[in-house]
């Protein structure tokens, strides 16, 4: 029997790690509860999970932090949880490398529609097959990407973004198709999150948006895989 999917839930709110719980545990999830952020860390180390929800206003390290912290040798999916639903809590939470994030308070059948996206994203395709693209090249079975030999630490939704793009390397795609492929769910009036996940994916490429190696902005259309486009499939 496989091992099922497991959650580490970091919330100071130990009422509501209680609720997600009981709520999530029904659909097949081993749901592991932190406290703290020293707490979440211990289990990170002891209980490695499959995707984290991480609350913003947490004790001593906030969240924002603590994404980051996690970031820095981790690329485990994480959907951030805001009580104030601002539009900069969100940014700045995709900015440090968040997979999705949900406001306070929310449907817990909302969470676990983004749960399942975001996993669903995290697996990937079943078989193995590489794509090289001079110094870059892109594993989809394994879900990694190599720049000049060194592996590229990638979140799910940028190497989502960068599988996407060259996929269809030479056509330029859109926001909402991005979006499409990062979320799973329609854009909303305002969503920085495709451009936010370009701008991190191009950093860690080293590519100069003045002059790009990789991925080129259409002003007003989109964005366009410009390496040169390979004869297999992702």
């Amino acid at each position: 029997m496989s091992r099922k999917e497991r959650i580490l839930v970091i919330d100071d709110d130990k009422k509501l790690n209680r609720l997600l719980s009981e709520y999530l545990s029904p659909f097949g999830y081993e749901v592991l509860t932190a406290a703290s952020p020293e707490e979440g860390l211990r289990y990170l180390k002891t209980h490695p999970p499959e995707l984290i929800i991480l609350d913003i206003m947490l004790p001593d390290v906030n969240g924002f932090e603590l994404c980051k912290i996690i970031r820095e040798n981790h690329a485990i999916p994480i959907i951030m949880l805001t009580a104030r639903g601002e539009v900069t809590d969100r940014i700045v939470g995709l900015e440090l490398g968040a997979d999705d994030y949900l406001s306070k308070p929310f449907e817990p059948r909302e969470l676990v529609a983004r749960i399942q996206a975001v996993l669903r994203r995290a697996v990937g395709a079943p078989r193995p097959q590489v794509r090289s693209f001079g110094r870059l090249s892109i594993d989809s079975g394994k879900r990694k990407a190599l720049l000049d030999g060194q592996p590229l630490s990638l979140t799910t939704n940028e190497f989502a973004a960068l599988a996407l793009l060259a996929r269809n390397a030479g056509r330029v795609l859109d926001r909402d198709q991005l979006l499409q492929e990062l979320r799973g769910i329609d854009s909303e009036a305002f969503n920085r999150s495709v451009d936010i996940t370009i701008s991190r994916l191009r950093q860690k490429l080293g590519d100069d948006p003045k002059d790009p190696s990789f991925i080129k902005t259409v002003w007003g259309a989109g964005y366009l895989f410009v390496a040169e486009d390979p004869r297999n499939d992702i």
